[in-house]
């Protein structure tokens, strides 16, 4: 099926509206019901256009029929919501996404050599722009662990001097950069390190026109870490991307960030909660809608004090 039919929206004309608007359009990554729904509400709530993204390992994990069905029965302003391939690692998974109803897909080759990227990136693009299907694909390596099938253990600066004809060649409609961040829970070693805005100025001088888009951008909020460690949990020594600079960097063209890892600690450190104060429970509604009304509200402090999206619909 075509995206038109859940009503979806391509990235392109969200993120060309953020582009011309200086805010940048939150991509919260989601993994089963509840996780959507907490994400959806956050945007209705903030009249905020949002991007639902799912990685190839939640795609694996929710089965496409339940994941489309779950789509179809959204009920947010439709026409602001764009469902995006986050980190597709082939061609393949890619046209699937896209024959399934996904407006917006990610090719990740930057692992792959230049030429390589650049090959796989144009037949990505050349397929998806047939069906008006948004692209985005990388230059540089973010460090960390996102999951089974996105993880490195080096980092790798986006080279300025090549997005111009990385972006002309493929016909990318956005392009993830490395500056900086990385994957995870395990960022950085102290808050004291900073984004390479140097970089980011320069790519954007480069290719003024192409929306940027951030990879590995949660914040990791302490409280999270302290409220899971305190029932029972054990997170040591996380460390996420400053605020200030998050927000520094949607004044420098970049027009989405995405953010995982936010999300699964403020859903995580719900449940642990719950269960820990009421240990009785055994109904999961109970905790489960606990921890999605505290992952609702992170999303809505993403939106306000991050993305700067609220009321951009």
């Amino acid at each position: 099926m075509h995206y038109s039919d859940f009503g979806l929206i391509n990235t392109k004309k969200l993120l060309t509206h953020a582009l011309k608007e200086g805010y940048a359009v939150p991509a919260f990554n989601f993994y089963n019901m509840e996780t959507l729904k907490a994400i959806l509400k956050a945007a209705e709530l903030t009249n905020s256009p949002i991007i639902l993204a799912v990685s190839e390992s939640a795609l694996e994990y929710m089965g496409d029929d339940i994941l489309m069905g779950m789509i179809c029965g959204a009920k947010y302003k439709k026409n602001q919501i764009a469902l995006h391939l986050d980190h597709g690692h082939s061609f393949e998974t890619c046209k699937h996404a896209i024959d399934l109803g996904f407006s917006s897909v990610m090719f990740d080759g930057s692992h792959l050599p230049l030429n390589e990227n650049i090959k796989i990136s144009k037949k990505v693009a050349d397929y998806a722009h047939k069906y008006n299907v948004s692209v985005e694909t990388e230059l540089g390596v973010l460090a960390g662990i996102e999951d089974e099938k996105t993880f490195s253990n080096k980092n790798s600066y986006t080279n300025p001097d090549i997005v111009a004809n990385f972006v002309k060649q493929t016909k990318t409609d956005s392009l993830a950069v490395a500056i900086g961040t990385s994957h995870g829970l395990y960022k950085r070693k102290s808050n004291s390190e900073k984004l390479r805005f140097d970089i980011l100025q320069q790519i954007a001088a480069k290719i003024p026109t192409t929306p940027l888009v951030l990879h590995g951008a949660s914040s990791i909020p302490n409280k999270y870490i302290t409220d899971i460690n305190k029932f029972n949990g054990k997170i040591k020594k996380a460390c996420g991307i400053n605020t200030a600079q998050l927000k520094k960097a949607v004044t420098m063209h970049i027009t989405k960030i995405n953010v995982d890892s936010d999300l699964r600690l403020a859903f995580t450190s719900g449940i642990r909660e719950k269960l820990f104060k009421n240990k009785d429970i055994i109904n999961p509604r109970q905790y489960l809608d606990f921890a999605m009304n505290k992952t609702t509200k992170q999303c809505i402090d993403e939106i306000q004090n991050i993305m700067g999206s609220s009321n951009k619909i």
